[in-house]
């Protein structure tokens, strides 16, 4: 067993001569649980089986883990026993990932704590690391990771990719008393439904955590989402604010150039009506000085009207004064008796 690329059917097909799949990079190629060619090491005939790591590339965990659980509880009550297991990790990977701690979990579960003493834990790919790195990381699976099942009984052993390295780790197992895993017990033994399982509650337990976690993605998007809109809603609203004062300053202004042009037009007409009473007032003085040239010439006129008649009158008076003197002198004349020829 072990994670999805780890090495685990090359490792059975160097050990057995098979022909199973490979995949390369992290694909996976072993979808079912599938058994290798029979073959004898020692005079013992050993057979492998491969089985498909929990994180499948086409399916799901449950999947996996109900295809791994029918085939151990179909061979446990046919009879049949594991003489060990094999759990195959890469040297070669950087850290212990949460997919490798929760394959390793999974892996414990199915076996139970009492299987432990019949488990081979595996590092191969150690041609892609340093020596130094190897030991490294090695030193650090023992002491952190692995060591829970190491504290059990397990074994840990180092494959280099051949053949005899294969058949090295397989004689760790091949002669151990066959071991009965607990997820054989509790789904034979015990008839457990596979989701109340030690791996089953695993798998439960990892699908509320991945609910857990994708609620609180959920909510922190909702979260996000309402911020978000908090913040469109802001800015809509300082948009209005700012589009308001805008709009109020515009008819402040138009306020202002309305009274301007109001006080302008009044001012306009007060000016009109002042220069009215102006043009009124000197009109009436003139009007006034007018009629008193007028009265003055009238009177000046009446006078030399008057200087006039009364000069008329006058030389009437010398002329009526002169023809009554005339008259006098020529009935004086007639009355004299003389002839005479008298010129004017």
């Amino acid at each position: 067993m072990g994670a999805t690329g780890c090495g685990k059917t090359t490792f059975i097909n160097l050990a057995s001569h098979s022909n199973l799949r490979v995949g390369t990079d992290l694909e996976s190629c072993t979808p079912e649980v599938q058994l290798a060619n029979e073959f004898t090491l020692d005079g013992r005939r050993v057979v492998l089986i491969d089985t498909p790591g929990f994180d499948d590339t086409t399916k799901s965990d449950t999947e996996i883990l109900k295809n791994i659980a029918t085939f151990l509880a179909t061979t446990y009550e046919n009879g049949s026993r594991l003489a060990g297991l094999i759990y195959v990790h890469r040297i070669s990977d950087r850290r212990f990932s949460g997919i490798a701690g929760r394959n390793f979990r999974m892996f414990r579960e199915l076996c139970g704590e009492a299987s432990l003493k019949n488990v081979v834990l595996v590092t191969n790919m150690w041609g892609e690391v340093s020596h130094d790195i190897g030991e490294a990381r090695e030193k650090e699976l023992t002491s952190v990771f692995l060591k829970p099942a190491l504290d059990k009984g397990a074994r840990m052993v180092r494959h280099h990719g051949t053949e005899q390295s294969t058949h090295d780790v397989i004689r760790q197992i091949m002669n151990n008393h066959p071991v009965v895993l607990q997820i054989q017990r509790e789904l034979v033994d015990e008839h457990k439904d596979i989701t109340n399982t030690a791996a089953g509650e695993v798998i439960n337990a990892e699908l509320i955590e991945e609910k857990k976690r994708q609620e609180a993605e959920l909510k922190k998007a909702q979260e996000e989402m309402a911020r978000a809109l908090r913040l469109k809603e802001e800015e809509a609203r300082r948009r209005m604010e700012e589009e308001a004062r805008r709009r109020e300053e515009e008819m402040r202004r138009a306020r202002e150039e309305q009274e301007r042009i109001a006080l302008q037009r009044r001012q306009e007409i007060e000016r009109a009506e002042l220069e009215a009473r102006r043009l009124e007032e000197q009109a009436r003085i003139e009007r006034q000085r007018a009629e008193e040239e007028h009265r003055r010439q009238v009177a000046l006129l009446n006078e030399r009207l008057a200087a006039e008649a009364a000069a008329a009158e006058a030389a009437r008076l010398a002329m009526e004064q002169q023809i009554h003197h005339l008259h006098h002198q020529v009935h004086h004349h007639h009355s004299g008796g003389g002839g005479g020829c008298m010129i004017m």
